[in-house]
């Protein structure tokens, strides 16, 4: 049975989850411009070229781009930011001490087009659902040790 996340990393937890969120869909709409890119490029037989002779965005045949080619572009940020989306789910796995199987679900949002969406849904509501449980559960137990703790409270007894 995995560890359960301490009530003072709550915080922490919550931005991890910001972070992730974030990350999650950048990378998700990253991925559906390179499948479309790809696409483009595999199925079609052309890249996209931003600024060239042809135009502000034109689609010219592959390898006869003159200008910035946004095909590569594309894969290029993509590339980059699936790094910063991995350091979000590893920080995000590590506090919640999930098992090795969730980190690598979480991973997989990153590369499989549309499963980022579904699975940070899941992640957000799941992770919230958690820390409220959590907090309702502590909550009297806090309002106890503090009474206990009050000298106020003493003195009147």
């Amino acid at each position: 049975m995995p560890l359960a996340p301490k009530p003072e990393a709550f915080p922490r937890i919550r931005s991890a989850l910001s972070f992730y969120r974030i990350t999650s869909y950048v990378t998700g709409v990253l991925l559906l411009l390179l499948t479309i890119e790809m696409l483009f490029k595999y199925v079609g037989g052309v890249e996209i070229e931003l600024g060239g002779p042809f135009g502000f965005l034109a689609l010219v045949p592959e390898g006869t781009s003159t200008a910035v080619n946004l095909s590569t572009g594309i894969l290029i940020v993509h590339g980059w930011f699936y790094v910063v989306y991995l350091i979000a789910d590893f920080r995000l796995w590590s506090l919640m001490r999930w098992r090795l199987g969730r980190l690598l679900m979480l991973a997989a949002g990153g590369v499989v087009p549309f499963l980022s969406f579904f699975v940070e849904h899941r992640t957000s509501r799941e992770v919230n659902g958690y820390l409220a449980a959590r907090e309702a559960e502590l909550a009297p137990r806090a309002a106890a040790s503090a009474a206990t703790s009050d000298p106020t409270v003493e003195a009147s007894h």
